[in-house]
């Protein structure tokens, strides 16, 4: 199977990283994570990050740095994880893809359940350093 690349946005406000309850009609629905989504042929990882952020909450924002990387557990994408300034606005949420969201703390994420493997390494050991 070819692995396939996606962006993670790490949205941060005040201390707190963003994190959504994906909804429904997404992958993995149920579970809390940073915002993601697949980049499509043709498109820059940062204007994937734009995109996604746009689509499933409905807000603006700046690319940053691109902070990490890793894998999918099923390893059928590689994550490109970036840092990202959202503009002044409210979250609105696309239904299918988005059941919830929260400003957390890394302490915060950790007592979400579910949650992938991944992102509570992120949140533990990438996080604090940026």
């Amino acid at each position: 199977m070819e692995q396939r690349d996606a962006i993670v946005a790490v949205i941060r406000r005040g201390g707190r990283v963003l994190v959504i309850r994906r909804g429904p009609t997404a992958r993995m629905a149920g579970y809390w994570a940073p915002l993601s989504g697949t980049v499509e042929a043709g498109e820059t990882q940062a204007e994937a990050l734009v995109r996604e952020v746009a689509e499933e909450v409905g807000l603006r924002v700046v690319p940053g740095a691109k902070v990490w990387e890793s894998e999918t557990h099923d390893k059928g994408f590689r994550l490109h994880w970036w840092t990202a300034e959202a503009e002044a606005g409210d979250v609105v949420m696309d239904p299918g893809e988005v059941s919830a969201v929260r400003w957390v703390t890394a302490e915060e994420f950790a007592g979400l359940h579910p949650v992938f493997a991944e992102d509570l390494v992120f949140f533990d050991r990438v996080l604090p350093e940026l």
